[in-house]
């Protein structure tokens, strides 16, 4: 149970009776995340600050106050290293917790908790319970023939080409009648149709568990599939949710892009899920447990000083994983963010132009820019601006793979302004500054409408002067380069992995950049997908299950009819 008002951390330990009667509070928090009773109602185990305690279980009729610096009960600290979903187990009352793989168990007694020589503390055994699989890849061989091709190895488009993709890689690309097409290959003849990589989303929020529950048909990832975007990176979601999901991708248990995260942020303001940074040490500790449970990336957030945000770079740099930030609108904050050499910056610098000075630095630090335009600082960002100039509500792909409780109230009642009142295009003009002098800008759409705002992003990118050609790049090759994967994702190239998208006949986003959207397959690892209905084709068939507000009208109400076709406004027009 969590206490309400301006202490809404201090977590607490309630018994109530089997009536519901009789509630007493027995333990109380100012930071713990979690808590235990052992079986023999013996002992109290808890979570603060990502470590394990746990203390006499003792009835005082009083409230207790637990945590590391309590003087009033004997404590012991359980774990050297981080842990999470503490448990109680046996007649002897173990204490279970795990950090990514591994399973810690203990033997719980009072003389730990009097100990004063750490030496004599017993150690916690390890049981590494994780397994092996085989990644996900579909069996046989697809060839797309006839198409306009985009790598974005150069800016140039291939005519008349013909591609071969073997289970998940790419093994064969050439003029038509110049590869040898396998006889038994699905040919899909494409006419003239462009191809170019998926599309990589470097700031990709979206729910992908709810209670612990992650859901065999998650809507936010086939919206993502149905508009091109074939890999995702979160740079703030629950780590057990995303990186679970993640792993279900992989096995092929679930469809989704290519997911990865940082999970949780490093959080450097106050809260449960703190994380406190005062030492190179603290930063090791934070980046090891993250690296425990699958992250390859930190989000270093809100850490107010500089020496912390540095000893997490440092850190990082030791143990090959990427540091992205946000500047919380603070310019000084963003600059010496580049000067230390963060991976790149989230969000956008909160200035509407930068100048020589800012470009000469940034060009020398070489740090990437993922400005997520759709949530531009300062005034009126591009979600907005899309929004108002288009009827959302009426695009058909949105509608296909969003709830219409989500889209119709935001799409239909939507704000509008003049042009001149959207910051977000006078800060898509450094985008194109950086680009122009070498520097990597890579998409982020910020999860604010899935699917379709990875492509607001790339439209805002033109608004500020890229070329659609250096948009669809940034989208794409920039953001594997990012991400550190552009040797398996960003460019069609032979032994790479075959994510892709097979544009409608005639649409071309090189020339005119709104057509991003005008999807017609998307190939994602090797599989096949009708972008307008997301079922599988190919050398495997398989339709997708209905969403749940396609299921029932129940639920979506009537928010899917359209106004002059509902049974009152009938019923109204035939009175009059």
């Amino acid at each position: 149970k969590t206490a309400s008002g301006p202490s809404a951390d201090n977590r607490k330990l309630v018994s109530i009776s089997m009536e519901g009667k009789e509630e007493r509070t027995h333990f109380t928090s100012t930071w713990a995340t979690d808590y235990q009773v052992s079986p023999d109602g013996k002992w109290v185990g808890f979570v603060e600050r990502f470590h394990v305690y746990v203390a006499p279980f003792v009835q005082t009729g009083k409230t207790i106050t637990l945590g590391p610096d309590q003087k009033g009960l004997p404590m012991f600290k359980a774990s050297e290293t981080a842990g999470d979903w503490i448990q109680f187990s046996g007649p002897d009352s173990n204490l279970y917790w795990s950090l990514g793989s591994d399973l810690y168990s203990l033997p719980v007694s009072l003389e730990q908790m009097t100990a004063s020589d750490e030496d004599t503390l017993p150690e916690p055994k390890i049981n590494n319970i994780s397994f092996e699989t085989e990644h996900d890849k579909p069996s046989g061989t697809l060839a797309l023939t006839g198409g306009r091709m985009l790598s974005m190895v150069h800016p140039f488009i291939e005519e008349k080409t013909t591609l071969i993709i073997q289970e998940n890689r790419i093994v064969d690309i050439g003029p038509d009648g110049k590869v040898s097409i396998p006889e038994n290959a699905h040919v899909l003849p494409l006419e003239g149709r462009l191809v170019m990589p998926g599309l990589i989303d470097t700031h990709a929020h979206g729910q992908q568990a709810a209670s612990g529950f992650i859901p065999q048909q998650n809507w936010v990832d086939y919206a993502r599939l149905g508009f091109g975007v074939t890999t995702v990176h979160d740079p703030s979601n629950d780590t057990q949710s995303i990186f679970a999901a993640s792993e279900m991708t992989k096995a092929g248990l679930i469809t989704a892009p290519r997911t990865f995260s940082t999970g949780r942020i490093l959080y450097g303001a106050a809260g449960s899920y703190k994380a406190e940074i005062d030492s190179l040490d603290d930063a090791e500790f934070h980046l090891e447990r993250m690296k425990a449970v699958g992250a390859f990336s930190v989000k270093s957030y809100n850490q107010p000083r500089r020496d912390q945000r540095q000893q997490i770079i440092k850190a990082a740099r030791e143990m090959g994983m990427l540091v992205v930030p946000e500047g919380g609108a603070t310019f000084m904050h963003n600059l010496t963010m580049i000067v230390d050499g963060h991976t790149g910056i989230e969000h956008t610098v909160p200035v509407e132009m930068i100048y020589g000075d800012v470009l000469d630095l940034w060009r020398g630090a070489a740090v990437g820019y993922t400005p997520t335009l759709n949530v531009a600082y300062g005034g009126l960002g591009g979600e907005n601006y899309w929004y108002d100039v288009d009827e959302v509500w009426r695009n058909d792909r949105v509608m296909a793979f969003n709830p219409p409780h989500k889209v119709i109230p935001r799409a239909r009642r939507r704000t509008t302004a003049p042009i001149e009142d959207y910051n977000h295009i006078r800060q898509a003009r450094i985008t194109k500054k950086l680009i122009d002098q070498g520097g990597l800008v890579q998409a982020g759409g910020h999860g604010q409408l899935n699917g379709i705002c990875t492509h607001w992003e790339l439209w805002s990118f033109v608004q500020g002067g890229m070329t659609p050609f250096e948009a669809l790049r940034s989208g794409t090759l920039h953001g594997a380069k990012y991400l550190g994967m552009d040797h398996d994702l960003g460019t069609i190239e032979v032994g790479k992995l075959a994510d892709l998208i097979v544009f409608e006949e005639s649409a071309d986003p090189s020339i005119d950049i709104r057509q991003s959207q005008n999807i017609e397959w998307v190939i994602a690892n090797g599989r096949l997908y009708d972008a307008k209905t997301m079922n599988q084709k190919g050398n495997h068939t398989l339709d997708r299950h209905p969403f749940y507000w396609e299921q029932s009208p129940l639920a979506a109400g009537l928010m899917m009819q359209d106004p002059a076709t509902c049974a009152g406004c009938q019923r109204g027009a035939q009175r009059h």
